[in-house]
């Protein structure tokens, strides 16, 4: 464990170091989220039919989704440990004294984990405070209407993470077993952005697709922890939740740990 550990220190502290990419990043996802407020103000202004969701909730729902755009959303593999796959210096790992699988998938948790200190902590210090403070109160982050709500929501959202490196770590190793690994690194985020609630909130979909978005893994990265914050999922739901992350997540890590086994029998470095 103490390796494991000081990897995740590590690649953590690496990462921290792109503070000016990040404080892009916040000025971009600020952006997006006031335009995707706008929307929402226009379409409850315009609508008269009952929604499944309240116009704080939408915008809370829509801030969390900003704040933690790249953390719980995986938008790829680790580029460097496909890198390494691509190049054969991933031998190096072969040769480590450690499982190759816990290795990868420490450094995924530590590339979801850091963007919660460079880009979510800023971003919804602004959606809590200075929003309202600039005259805008409906367009700002609400704070649980509860306790349990925020107990819940961290609950959830620890799991949403692990649930996101399992599912990087499956991007990681489709490098494995393509040339170029853009192929899924492009289409897989693409879908999870839809399926998880990050364009449009699930509740907002047709009521025949609820069954299988509900069912998916996604749903379990943004809409469901996000839902529990704001509210709109009540607290006593978060077992279920839990639940569904956790059966999602030994799966996907159970798929991950089977296609590395398989993919390093299979692997061929430098001819040899």
């Amino acid at each position: 464990m103490q390796a494991y550990y000081s990897l995740f220190i590590a690649r953590f502290a690496l990462l921290l170091q792109y503070r000016i990419a990040a404080l892009a990043g916040i000025i971009t996802q600020m952006f997006w989220g006031f335009i995707k407020i706008m929307v929402l103000q226009a379409f409850y202004t315009s609508s008269t039919s009952p929604q499944p969701m309240t116009f704080t909730e939408a915008v809370g729902y829509v801030w969390l989704g900003q704040g933690f755009l790249f953390a719980i959303v995986p938008w790829g593999g680790d580029k460097e440990t496909q890198a390494t796959i691509r190049s054969g210096a991933v031998g190096y790992d072969l040769l480590r004294p450690i499982d190759l699988y816990n290795f990868w998938f420490v450094r995924s948790l530590a590339m979801r984990i850091t963007p919660l200190f460079l880009r979510a902590i800023p971003l919804l210090f602004v959606a809590f405070l200075l929003i309202p403070w600039l005259g805008l109160p409906e367009w700002g982050l609400s704070f649980p209407p509860s306790n349990t709500a925020a107990i819940a929501f961290l609950l959830s959202f620890i799991g949403a993470i692990i649930l996101s490196s399992a599912i990087t770590m499956l991007l990681t190793v489709s490098m494995m077993w393509t040339l170029s690994g853009e192929g899924i690194n492009n289409i897989l985020p693409h879908l999870i952005t839809i399926f998880s609630g990050m364009v449009v909130p699930l509740p907002f979909f047709p009521e025949s697709l609820q069954p299988l978005l509900n069912a998916l893994p996604f749903s379990g990265l943004l809409d469901r922890p996000f839902r529990l914050f704001t509210g709109n999922l009540p607290a006593d739901a978060l077992l279920w939740v839990l639940l569904h992350q956790f059966f999602w997540t030994i799966v996907v890590i159970s798929l991950g740990r089977f296609l590395v086994n398989c993919g390093v029998k299979k692997l061929v470095i430098q001819g040899g």
